[in-house]
């Protein structure tokens, strides 16, 4: 779903390293580097996290791409390294025949003949997702140029929810994800945190797993971006997508989606109204920033649901595929509740797709090409629409 940026990883869980390959990129965009492992530091922080966290410090090194601070226009490379793999590499290691519900392990087998699940695991781990919070960090920094902000928070864990406005407004968002900054669960509420931190606890103590629920933005997008001419260039479509590759990503809200299916139209769809200097305002958000497939310059909102992760301590049933027997599920070692690194995930994607959509709105191989061309863009303001108020017919001949 991507049209002018293509984005590869590569590598195992417990590999030496991953791989990336973000291709795409204008020539020119300068890049501070901390920005990425700041993100990267992001997806490893996070109450109720797994082992693997205190193991690895993830930071990137570039070996493509990048020449004197500023991309080059060719294919920007990136490589992570796993520090746990020296815990692997000169192991002997078992095989794994026992698929745990809820993973891809089954489906792997049946789909790759696998002869060993670990296979499957290896590669089908959320540990590919620190590959994609670089490339989204790199996606940022080029919307950020053009004033484009990108946050996040927990909105909900299980069944305790976050108090926070249905449809925030700009400053809201900005204060929200700030204050989620300085909270190792990603909530905006110290309140509320404490509540979360509770249900965590509970969820550890029966050697359970726990999802939730986090809400990502982004601020002075400018309308346009996105179409309705087809079905896979609308930017809600893009962005369904984007939020669904991530591992254990089952539900996807655009605005207070779900809510606004309960109401009538007349209390849903935001009113348009003059401003001035000839602008054109609304004074709601309930679309969340999309209509018809195009951003509206309107904070767009987005809300994700997660399931709990699937490897439990508490064994699962299922079958030993070696012999076809009835057998329970041995634990991998894995996160309680992964919701707070998760947020990172998110925006990370959502940056990869705006970034994309917005260089496909734009065209242009350099910087110093697409910065005219950014500035000259059609706004909410009348002057830069053209109806004449003219009829007119359609001219097939048939």
């Amino acid at each position: 779903m991507l049209r002018r940026l293509r984005l590869l990883t590569a590598g195992e869980s417990h590999g030496p390293h991953l791989s990336v390959i973000l291709d795409g990129l204008p020539a020119g965009l300068p890049l501070q580097l901390e920005q990425l492992n700041f993100q990267l530091a992001r997806r490893q922080k996070g109450f109720g996290s797994g082992g693997r966290m205190r193991i690895e410090k993830d930071r990137v090194r570039l070996s493509a791409g990048f020449v004197a601070g500023k991309t080059s226009g060719g294919p920007l490379a990136i490589e992570i390294p796993n520090l746990d793999f020296a815990n692997w590499q000169e192991r002997e290691i078992e095989a794994m025949t026992i698929p745990r519900p809820g993973h891809a392990d089954l489906t792997g087998a049946i789909k790759y003949q696998h002869a060993d699940l670990r296979l499957c695991l290896e590669r089908a781990s959320a540990r590919e997702t620190a590959g994609r919070v670089a490339a989204g960090a790199v996606c940022r920094q080029l919307l950020e140029h053009f004033g484009v902000r990108i946050g996040g928070f927990v909105e909900r864990i299980a069944s305790v929810a976050v108090p926070i406005p249905e449809v925030p407004d700009a400053a809201e968002l900005e204060a929200l994800a700030a204050r989620a900054l300085q909270d190792d669960l990603g909530c905006p509420d110290p309140q509320a945190s404490a509540a979360l931190r509770a249900e965590i606890k509970q969820v550890m103590a029966a050697k359970d797993t726990a999802g939730g629920v986090f809400r990502i933005f982004a601020l002075h997008l400018p309308p346009g971006l996105g179409s309705y001419v087809q079905w896979d260039r609308r930017l809600d479509a893009r962005l369904a997508f984007a939020m669904l590759s991530i591992p254990a990503m089952k539900g996807i809200e655009i605005g207070p989606a779900f809510a606004n299916a309960g109401r009538r139209g007349s209390a849903v769809h935001d009113e348009i109204f003059p401003a001035d200097s000839g602008r054109l305002r609304r004074h709601s958000n309930r679309a969340g920033g999309l209509e018809g497939g195009i951003s509206t310059g309107e904070p767009l909102l987005l809300s994700v649901a997660m399931k709990p992760i699937s490897t439990t301590l508490a064994p699962r049933r299922s079958v030993d595929l070696k012999s076809g027997e009835a057998a329970v599920t041995r634990y991998e070692r894995s996160d309680f509740c992964a919701l707070p690194r998760a947020v990172p995930i998110g925006e990370a994607m959502l940056a990869l797709v705006l970034a994309d959509a917005l260089l496909e709105k734009l065209g242009g191989d350099s910087m110093r090409e697409i910065e005219p061309r950014f500035k000259a863009l059609a706004g909410n303001r009348l002057d830069d629409l053209d109806l004449d108020g003219k009829s007119w017919r359609f001219d097939y001949a048939i």
